[in-house]
C-alpha cells in the first residue's frame, strides 16, 4: 500500500482541512492509506518521509531549516509533491529554496474595480479563464480537459521556466491598473526536482472551487501522476 500525507493548516478561508479531505477517499480508493499533519515540522523526520509516496500539501505557516531541508530531500528521493493555491503557492514565505523547488510565488491577486468592492472577500473573484496549454493537452493531467471558466482569485505568479506548463490564465489590463498590457501566469504546472514529481495547481481557493469538475479532475489525476 503506498503511504500519502497530507500537510494543512493556516488560512480558515482556504479550507485546507475541507479541501484535502475532498481527495481523501479517491486516495483510499486508488490503494493509499493517509497520514495527516498540521505542522511542516514533520518534514524534518527523515525516518518517515522515506517512507512516504505522496505529499499533499495545503498550509500556510512558518518553517523552519530543518522542515525545509526534510522537505527537499524528500522530493529529490522520489517523493511525490502536490499542492493549490495558497497552500503551496503562499505556504513558507520565508524560504527561498522552497520556492526554488516548485517553481512559483504568488505575488496579487488583482481586485475588482472600486465601485464594485463590498469589503469582503468577493472584492478579489473575478471572471477569469484557464486555458489549456498544446503541452497540457498531452498531458495526462489535463488531456482531457478543455478550457473552463473560474469565478475566484486569479493569482499573478512569479515562476521561472523550468516547468511544463499544462494551463495558464491571463490578467487583463484595465483602465486604473498600474500595468499596461496582459500578464499571463501558468495556472497549472509540473516539474522535477531529482527523482521526485510535482504538479502544482494555482485555482484551489476554497472548496467550493476545488470541487470545479475540472479542477477537481486534474488534481485527481495530478495525485496518481505525482506518487512516487
Amino acid at each position: 500500500m503506498k503511504r500519502a500525507l497530507f500537510v494543512r493548516g493556516g488560512r480558515p478561508t482556504h479550507q485546507p482541512v475541507e479541501t484535502t479531505e475532498y481527495f481523501r477517499e479517491f486516495l483510499e480508493s486508488a490503494g493509499f492509506s493517509i497520514q495527516v499533519s498540521d505542522s511542516p515540522a514533520i518534514y524534518s523526520d527523515k525516518a518517515l518521509m522515506s517512507k512516504i509516496d505522496l505529499i499533499v500539501q495545503c498550509i500556510e505557516s512558518e518553517i523552519d531549516e530543518p522542515s525545509v531541508q526534510g522537505l527537499l530531500s524528500a522530493v529529490s528521493e522520489g517523493t511525490g509533491f502536490l499542492g493549490w493555491h495558497g497552500g503551496v503557492l503562499v505556504g513558507f514565505p520565508q524560504s527561498e529554496a522552497y520556492y526554488q523547488m516548485i517553481g512559483g510565488k504568488f505575488v496579487a491577486h488583482p481586485a475588482k474595480a472600486a465601485a464594485e468592492r463590498t469589503g469582503t472577500e468577493d472584492d478579489f473573484f473575478i471572471p477569469h479563464t484557464i486555458e489549456i496549454t498544446p503541452q497540457g493537452k498531452l498531458h495526462p493531467i489535463t488531456q482531457v480537459l478543455n478550457n473552463f471558466e473560474l469565478v475566484t482569485e486569479q493569482y499573478w505568479l512569479l515562476t521561472d521556466p523550468y516547468m511544463s506548463v499544462l494551463a495558464t490564465t491571463t490578467q487583463l489590463a484595465r483602465e486604473g491598473d498600474p500595468w499596461e498590457s496582459e500578464v499571463t501566469s501558468p495556472a497549472m504546472w509540473t516539474r522535477k526536482w531529482g527523482k521526485g514529481k510535482i504538479f502544482i495547481c494555482s485555482p484551489g481557493h476554497n472548496l467550493n472551487v476545488v470541487t470545479n469538475d475540472s479542477v477537481a479532475t486534474a488534481i485527481r489525476n495530478g495525485l496518481i501522476w505525482a506518487s512516487r
